[in-house]
């Protein structure tokens, strides 16, 4: 269980599960081909928010189109609730996309369609009739919190209002899977937020399965419980977002934290004049990570009272991450291998996760 997505059964049959999947693009009619996935192993547990980011052309796109059948995989499998994908003939197809709705980075809304009309194509499609298309069509307005915009068109609507008909539209079908493609690339922090707010209560009170595909850090770490790095068209790390933000494995990961906010993080004047090894007279920068247990513990005093008083804090930040505490802090103090062996001690004793960031004066 997790703070994100309670109704997670992490026994039941997974939603989606890529097994060694590959994608080749070309290939054929002198076209050189280009390999947009290999070997990718991943799995979205029932009733999640999982996430998957990379770079652009990192091959999330790719892999998403594989879960509702807009693309075929040249190798492996793609399973949705325990359906292979690529097995399935046109009525098969069918039937699965109206199991699995989409959200776009564009809306992907009609111009010339009211938001009710918008919400209300799926079913037109279908062939629903009018007053059951009604009786679907309002709650979700409401659910999305745009009942009293019903009668506007695209153009009268901000873009998180867009966006809000977008998600009211991709749930018109009951979908037991929602993928979001980059949903909130094209909005403001602030109206971003109140659709990933959104996103999580449709998970928690519709025990929605949700996928998306971000390149944004920020956006995984307030709403997706689980979440897999990709790059190159690999998946290079993967598992609770907690943990990958926490203990990044990969120099990708890495790369694409450093790039968001969050985390204590060091005035450049300072950070361009450290060294990676002491020299007489240097202190020591350490980064000192709470989070768990440690995050609720006066640590920073009794670091204090354990190596003495020259200890300076330089840096801090306090965070959430995928609805756990999580805090940083970049201090200071004499690179004398005394107090650096009572340091580390206390470290081992404490359980504290620590960096060595270098060393200066």
């Amino acid at each position: 269980m997790n703070a994100l997505s309670p109704s997670v059964d992490v026994n039941a049959t997974p939603m989606v599960r890529f097994e060694a999947v590959g994608k080749t693009f070309g290939g054929t009619g002198g076209h050189p081909a280009f390999t947009a996935l290999t070997g990718v192993d991943y799995t979205v547990q029932r009733g999640a928010i999982a996430g998957i980011i990379g770079r652009s052309g990192a091959g999330k796109s790719t892999l998403i189109r594989l879960v509702n059948g807009l693309e075929v995989p040249s190798a492996g499998k793609v399973f949705v609730d325990g359906v292979d994908v690529a097995a399935l003939d046109a009525a098969g197809l069918r039937a699965l996309r109206r199991e699995v709705g989409m959200i776009f980075q564009h809306f992907n809304l009609l111009s010339s369609r009211t938001a009710f009309d918008n919400v209300a194509l799926p079913l037109e499609i279908a062939g629903v009739g009018a007053d059951a298309i009604r009786a679907k069509v309002l709650p979700l307005l409401d659910l999305v919190g745009l009942s009293d915009k019903a009668g506007r068109y695209p153009a009268e609507l901000s873009g998180g209002q867009k966006q809000r008909v977008g998600i009211a539209r991709a749930l018109a079908t009951s979908p037991k899977l929602l993928l979001s493609d980059e949903a909130t690339s094209a909005l403001d922090p602030e109206t971003t937020q109140s659709i990933l707010e959104l996103l999580k209560r449709i998970n928690a009170d519709l025990g929605l399965t949700v996928l998306l595909i971000t390149h944004e850090m920020e956006v995984v770490k307030t709403v997706a419980s689980d979440v897999a790095v990709i790059d190159g068209g690999r998946i290079v790390e993967q598992g609770r977002t907690f943990d990958v933000f926490t203990r990044p494995q990969h120099e990708t990961t890495r790369s694409l934290l450093s790039a968001a906010s969050g985390g204590a993080k060091l005035p450049e004047w300072i950070s361009a004049d450290l060294k990676p090894a002491p020299q007489p007279g240097d202190r020591a920068l350490v980064r000192l990570v709470f989070f768990g247990e440690t995050a609720f513990q006066p640590l920073t005093a009794r670091l204090v009272a354990e190596i003495g008083p020259d200890v300076n804090i330089l840096a801090g930040a306090i965070d959430e991450i995928a609805g756990e505490p999580f805090g940083s802090l970049v201090v200071s103090y004499p690179a004398e291998p005394a107090v650096l062996e009572r340091a580390a001690r206390f470290y081992a004793e404490t359980g504290l996760t620590t960096e060595v960031i270098g060393y200066g004066v």
